[in-house]
């Protein structure tokens, strides 16, 4: 009875918020209607009569298409576009006359409290969870009242209906800039409302209703503004109507947005004919216009070799689609946050670079300028966001090696030997396993995988030597180290936790650590090692001293005294099962803190492990970026993004944030650590 209680008040507080709705809705029809009438009854021109009557038969049309014919998307798809179209017909059709009429008061206070009640059903909405956020750019209703509103200028001279189609398109680019959640967004909202009720409808030189004009933009930014906050979707969710798009529509926007900037720069030239101040004009245009030219090649090129790192991208994504891969994990294998960090400082560049000859060539009495300006900000705070966030939320590229040594038997010397011919077969079998968990496990992750080493007889220390060496001077093909470096082995070990080679030799953490010193240098990659051998633990304990390098061991430690009759002893190849089922299923139910388990987890890191922040683009990784995409007549810009990586503006913030981490990490160390590569790092 509760259930049933619970379901019902939420019916109700469902059906109370579309009433809101239908309110907001009903007020404003009462609006526009009597704002017309007034038109009408002041100017007797019929035309004004036949738009609101023939409106007036259209929305009985779409009423009962909707109650009658349950044809809902043509109903609300006809009436959004005359709401659209009728609203704007009330901007533009104003004079000064009307301003005595005491309906035009009512109308004018009808409209404000449209906008109130608007903004009200949207707001509850959202905090009544009624609204299902779903990725797309622009809503139907969005679109068709955009269309509708554009159509409405048609009844002005050409150049001023131009520019008014123009400035919708920039509305609409705006409204897809909020719902992105753009790094920049809130700024371009404020320019956007600024410029336009300051300064475009004033160089139109048209009398508008200030108050209709208000109401229309209301309304359709109020639920993408809104949105910013409330909506809980990933980035990757956000773009997916644009990111999963076909290669040839993703290539075609890319070269749209281009034309749209050479159009914005041509634009932008026509103030080359103001000759009052061509002292001014001349010189400041000829120094920002070639600024701004080569900021915007290099604009293009990011955009279109992003594109191409996408598409390989969407290959390996529609390949392992079955392996239940998301497209996020596929672009951090590719080293896409690498690309997106560099190439978000590249936008940035020419962002300032549109805003500083936007000011420059600003033109008071030239609308379409205006408008193609108020496009070209957030198309490209648009690119600025979506590498930005890419760059914030996409795991670091991953490499992977595993030796596997099997055997359970140590001569006395150290030196391992071979199983007796009895236990081949279910060696054979051991082993098979752990090498098709480890190499499910890289797959799964998709880290880069250099090998995978099997060997019954032992490795020698110089073989181990040269593959390891090998292994930790790989390095992403767009240049830089990558940033996780995973280790496994699974073979005999010494009591001191060392690796048992053949020949009798062994390997030490601290001659692993020294040629990871070697290597990895002054980079910030880390490592992170992965023993399933009987002696882990002297390794977890002796890496929590390293406090130079970025180290993790992951561990496991054996039952030493087992009941046969309850559970079989454990054995290598027993962890890393049940270590990988962990990690690459999402519904396991392996719990590592459960009691009486005969395999348990645990690992140590270093001490400066909470340090750790994925590579970012040094001056060095911007030099190679730019001679690998763009021509060498962009590279003195390269001082420029050198500059703006140095910067550091929340130092002190960072400091306190980090102490406190290390604190964590060396108190309270956590039962599961998150790597940020997908997987985790456990102890029993």
């Amino acid at each position: 009875m509760t259930r049933l209680e619970e379901a019902n008040r939420e019916v109700n507080m469902h059906s109370s918020v579309r009433y809101l709705g239908y309110l907001a809705r009903i007020n404003l029809l009462v609006a526009i209607c009597m704002g017309l009438y007034v038109r009408w009854e002041k100017t007797a021109d019929a035309l004004i009569l036949v738009i609101f009557i023939l409106g007036l038969f259209v929305l009985g049309i779409a009423s009962i298409l909707y109650y009658y014919f349950s044809m809902e998307t043509a109903s609300l798809s006809l009436s959004n576009l005359w709401f659209g179209f009728l609203l704007g017909l009330l901007c533009f059709l104003n004079n000064s006359a009307f301003k005595t009429d005491v309906k035009e008061e009512a109308t004018k206070y009808l409209l404000l409290s449209a906008i109130v009640l608007r903004i009200l059903c949207a707001l509850v909405e959202r905090i009544c969870g009624c609204v299902h956020h779903r990725p797309t750019l622009l809503t139907t209703v969005e679109f068709l009242e955009l269309v509708g509103f554009a159509i409405a200028s048609t009844t002005m001279l050409v150049e001023k209906s131009v520019s008014i189609i123009l400035l919708v398109l920039a509305l609409a680019m705006l409204i897809i800039d909020l719902r992105m959640k753009s790094f920049l967004a809130i700024p371009n909202l404020a320019i956007f409302g600024a410029i336009a009720s300051l300064l475009f409808f004033p160089s139109l030189k048209i009398p508008t209703n200030p108050f209709a004009l208000a109401c229309f933009f209301s309304c359709l930014i109020s639920d993408p503004l809104l949105d910013v906050y409330f909506s809980g979707l990933s980035v990757t969710e956000r773009w997916k109507p644009y990111l999963y798009r076909g290669k040839i529509c993703r290539r075609l926007s890319v070269i749209s947005v281009g034309v749209i900037e050479l159009i914005f720069f041509i634009l932008a030239a026509f103030k080359l004919r103001d000759l009052d101040l061509w002292y001014f004009v001349i010189p400041g245009f000829s120094i920002f216009g070639i600024f701004w030219m080569v900021c915007h090649v290099i604009f293009f090129i990011t955009l279109w070799g992003f594109h191409t790192k996408l598409n390989d991208c969407h290959r390996v994504y529609y390949t392992h689609r079955a392996e239940n891969n998301s497209l996020d994990r596929v672009m951090a294998s590719k080293g896409m946050r690498h690309f997106c960090l560099i190439s978000e400082q590249l936008v940035f560049f020419s962002l300032v670079a549109t805003a500083v000859l936007g000011a420059v060539s600003w033109q008071p009495t030239n609308g379409i300028f205006m408008s193609a300006f108020l496009i070209v900000l957030p198309l490209e705070s648009m690119a600025h966001g979506l590498f930005h966030e890419l760059g914030s939320c996409l795991g670091g590229t991953c490499v992977g090696y595993a030796v596997v040594i099997p055997t359970n038997f140590c001569s006395p010397d150290g030196q391992p030997t071979l199983l007796p011919p009895e236990h081949v077969q279910e060696l054979n079998l051991r082993s098979t396993g752990m090498l098709n968990a480890i190499q499910r496990f890289f797959a799964y992750h998709m880290i880069e995988m250099y090998g995978c080493d099997y060997s019954t007889s032992g490795l020698t220390f110089d073989a181990l030597h040269s593959k390891i060496k090998s292994f930790l001077e790989l390095r992403t093909p767009d240049g830089p180290r990558h940033d996780t470096y995973i280790l496994y082995y699974s073979g005999h070990s010494h009591g001191t936790g060392e690796w048992a080679l053949a020949g009798g030799d062994a390997l030490r953490l601290d001659t692993l650590l020294e040629w990871w010193r070697e290597k990895n240098g002054t980079f910030c990659s880390r490592l992170i090692i992965v023993l399933d051998c009987e002696n882990s633990q002297p390794w977890v304990k002796e890496v929590r001293k390293v406090n130079d390098q970025y180290v993790a061991v992951q561990g496991a430690e054996m039952a030493r005294v087992v009941d046969i009759e309850e559970a079989d002893p454990p054995q290598l190849g027993d962890f890393t099962r049940q270590w990988v089922e962990y990690n690459c299923n999402p519904d396991s139910n392996i719990s590592w803190s459960e009691k009486g388990r005969t395999v348990k987890a645990l690992y140590g890191v270093s001490k400066h492990w909470s340090d750790y922040t994925l590579h970012l683009p040094t001056g060095s990784d911007v030099a190679k970026h730019w001679m690998m995409y763009f021509p060498r007549i962009t590279y003195p810009l390269v001082h420029l993004a050198n500059w703006f990586c140095g910067l550091n503006l929340f130092w002190v913030c960072k400091s306190c944030f980090r102490c406190l981490k290390r604190l964590k990490m060396s108190w309270f160390l956590p039962t599961v650590l998150d790597t940020g590569q997908g997987f985790k790092l456990v102890k029993s």
